[in-house]
């Protein structure tokens, strides 16, 4: 059995894909997804279930939530909700915790996939430290926990999720303009200062990334876009590192070629 977490909440399960039926159940899954193999108390539960005013009966919903999701867990394994009880979707007093084997949640592969990029990296191995970077990206099918209303809980998971993604796929393009693919990283990186117009990062890698494919122009342009609407948005200038990118492309500083 398999689940999904970077994207819609999903099990899969003989390539049958189980959509669980409550949205406060799909709830519950993705938070014992996300503290996978730790106990995740049932004042948590609550809380990210209903984060304002919870009901009085609040507990006795939860647990009742709980029995529903053993259930829709021991129809994908085919074992008994006792079962799964005792092996899967356990209870430690007033905590619960999802016990699945290593290797069937979505989230964990990427993790994996980032700490052996970055081990590549460090070894000097860019073009397989890409390689496992696209790997971890390819696990993503929308946003992370999509189908679930987020509570508290749920929304600082998703907003960290969503950061590693970013970070991940800048770390990526800085090993590619490393290895000399600033052509085909111009494309990638024109969407991603569109959709991060303030990461000034992003914008320092398209620079270079156009510099380096002699469009020294655009390379300008890109400055002065980000510049304008960091002072119109934010009142403030472009960090130094910036700034200082942009006096060495003004003067073709060699520091801009690429040393390998």
């Amino acid at each position: 059995m398999k689940f999904s977490i970077l994207g819609p909440v999903r099990i899969h399960s003989d390539l049958i894909e189980m959509k669980p039926p409550a949205h406060k159940v799909r709830k519950i899954l993705a938070l014992l997804l996300l503290n996978k193999s730790r106990y995740v108390s049932i004042s948590s539960l609550t809380r990210e279930l209903w984060p304002y005013e919870p009901p009085k009966s609040a507990v006795a919903t939860t647990q009742t939530y709980i029995v529903q999701l053993r259930k829709l867990l021991a129809a994908g394994l085919g074992v008994s909700s006792t079962e799964v009880s005792k092996k899967v979707l356990e209870t430690s007093g007033t905590s619960y915790r999802l016990d699945i084997p290593a290797g069937s949640l979505d989230l964990h592969e990427y993790r994996l996939s980032l700490a052996r990029a970055e081990a590549a990296v460090t070894a000097g191995m860019d073009r397989e430290a890409v390689q496992l970077w696209e790997h971890a990206e390819g696990l993503w099918r929308g946003d992370a926990i999509a189908d679930v209303e987020h509570g508290p809980l749920l929304r600082a998971e998703a907003a960290s999720l969503r950061q590693s993604r970013l970070s991940a796929e800048e770390r990526r393009i800085d090993a590619q303009l490393r290895l000399g693919l600033h052509h085909s990283s111009l494309a990638e990186l024109a969407g991603l200062v569109q959709a991060h117009p303030f990461e000034e990062g992003l914008h320092a890698k398209f620079m270079l990334a156009l510099y380096r494919s002699g469009h020294r122009g655009r390379a300008l342009q890109v400055y002065h876009d980000l510049r304008k609407s960091m002072v119109r948005e934010l009142g403030v200038e472009p960090s130094p590192t910036v700034q200082r990118l942009l006096q060495e492309i003004l003067t073709s500083d060699i520091s801009l070629e690429l040393t390998r």
